[in-house]
């Protein structure tokens, strides 16, 4: 198994003046979830290079089993140090690919004209494309094989409205993941708050906020076994 993952290259948290990135735990877990089943992993974003993490899923109270893994695993550093440019990646050499949440995807992916046309011609071909809590966000320009929006039609989850007035971000998001599903189509559905939740629609699966992450690796290595 050969999985691409796209992380965020964006950094800033709107106009808070504070950061942004990936979540810790959203990467650390779907990456061990796969590695775990002996998958060649390939990293990517937007700029290459090391990409920024989310300073609050570095706190004590975001840490997980796999986000302890993380910080002693010296080895997945180096390589996360190194991801590589997404304009230099091509679907034909991965067998699924995806995508990490954090607030970071709302300002970058969201519109990156190299991510829309990788998850077009990972959809095209009809292998599994997977995102958790704000990574759906990368979904807002993709269109489907019928020109029509990908998540038309499709069940979907994603980051609640409820969720990102929880976490106070509301007003610093440019859109909700939730609105912007609802409004291309998507037959949105979400679990309680920080509850683990993800669905699948064909090739197409979603997770609902960092609990969801794993949930939605198994999914896809459901497809790929």
């Amino acid at each position: 198994m050969n999985i691409l993952f796209v992380l965020t290259s964006h950094d800033e948290l709107g106009n808070t003046g504070k950061k942004t990135g990936f979540w810790i735990e959203e990467f650390a877990s779907p990456y061990y979830a796969f590695q775990d089943e002996g998958a060649d992993i390939t990293l990517a974003s937007p700029k290459g290079g090391q990409p920024p993490i989310d300073p609050s899923s570095d706190t004590p109270d975001a840490q997980t089993e796999a986000t302890e893994r993380f910080k002693d695993d010296e080895d997945l550093q180096q390589k996360l140090a190194k991801t590589k440019k997404l304009s230099d990646v091509n679907e034909a050499d991965f067998d699924a690919v995806f995508y990490p949440g954090g607030h970071g995807p709302l300002w970058d992916l969201a519109d990156d004209e190299d991510s829309i046309n990788l998850i077009e011609s990972f959809n095209k071909s009809n292998k599994p494309v997977g995102f958790v809590c704000h990574a759906p966000a990368a979904l807002k320009g993709v269109k489907g094989t019928d020109d029509e929006p990908l998540v038309n039609g499709k069940k979907v989850t994603g980051f609640s409205n409820e969720e990102e007035e929880a976490v106070g971000l509301t007003d610093v998001v440019p859109f909700k993941v939730e609105d912007m599903l609802i409004e291309n189509g998507g037959k949105y559905s979400k679990a309680d708050s920080w509850e683990a939740y993800a669905v699948e629609d064909g090739n197409l699966i979603t997770g609902q906020n960092p609990a969801s992450s794993e949930l939605v690796a198994q999914k896809m290595l459901s497809h790929l076994k």
